[in-house]
């Protein structure tokens, strides 16, 4: 009986190691001169309504200097919350101009919220790789 209870806490273990990792793990972006990739979406929420005063704000801490970002206003979907309806928020959005060689590089950039609750910021960084067209 202890073998068993042994063997499925070290399972247990091993799955939440893994699942630690996935969640940690770099996100790749991979664009040509001239193209544009949505990152990800942005919005602040409270039982399934936005709780934004204005549209978030993406600065730039450490990356390539072809890539600019910005946030395009939209209606997005929370992906943590159950919510059925879109709710204001905005997209980040990285591009690509100038690029005149292969590049790689760490892109790590802050969102900056402004809501009815205060300001809120969130960090993110992602693995770039720019070609040239």
């Amino acid at each position: 009986m202890k073998r068993i209870l042994k063997m499925a806490v070290i399972a247990a273990i091993a799955c939440f190691h893994q699942q630690a990792l996935a969640e940690n793990s770099p996100r790749l972006v991979a664009l040509k001169n001239g193209e544009s990739v949505d990152l990800m979406p942005v919005y602040g929420e409270k039982h399934c309504r936005s709780i934004l005063t204005e549209t978030p704000k993406v600065e730039v801490l450490e990356g390539p200097p072809e890539i600019k970002l910005s946030v395009r206003e939209e209606m997005v979907q929370p992906r943590r919350a159950a919510c059925k309806d879109k709710i204001k928020g905005g997209v980040v959005v990285a591009t690509a101009n100038g690029v005149k060689a292969r590049t790689e590089g760490k892109l790590t950039f802050r969102v900056k919220y402004k809501g009815k609750d205060g300001e809120k910021q969130t960090a993110h960084t992602y693995n770039v790789t720019l070609f040239p067209s």
